[in-house]
């Protein structure tokens, strides 16, 4: 029975030295938020999604296509790196979807995925050189 309760306080011990392990990303997290924050008041910026594997942060003009939005920012992260898997292109950078009405800009900053959601006429480069310190 002692080495079961050793196993136990082990286990214990482990999932503390994780928690402590994640602490160092928040700064980073808050800092992009900020940042994503001061773009939505640029002309032609639609809104954001920010999310990582805890949380979820959404600011768009029109929140009746949250969900479209949402789907549309989960799925283009997917497609870009399961095309880039299929045909060696390494590490995916960001990835622009072009629509009639609407673009969006889709990049990851470490455990973070954003997609930035725009006019047709804005330039995405611009947005980047923007968010330019991550």
């Amino acid at each position: 029975m002692t080495k079961k309760k050793k196993d136990a306080e082990e286990t214990v011990a482990e999932p503390m030295a994780l928690e402590e392990a994640a602490i160092p990303y928040a700064p980073t997290t808050d800092k992009l938020k900020a940042s994503l924050e001061e773009l939505k008041g640029y002309e032609g910026v639609i809104g954001y999604i920010l999310r990582n594997s805890t949380s979820a942060a959404i600011d768009l003009k029109d929140p009746s296509k949250l969900i479209e939005y949402a789907i549309l920012s989960s799925s283009a992260l997917e497609a870009g790196e399961e095309l880039s898997e299929t045909f060696n292109l390494g590490l995916v950078k960001s990835i622009l979807v072009e629509g009639k009405e609407v673009k969006v800009l889709s990049f990851t900053v470490g455990e973070n995925k954003v997609s930035i959601f725009m006019e047709k006429n804005t330039d995405p480069e611009k947005v980047l050189k923007k968010l330019g310190q991550f």
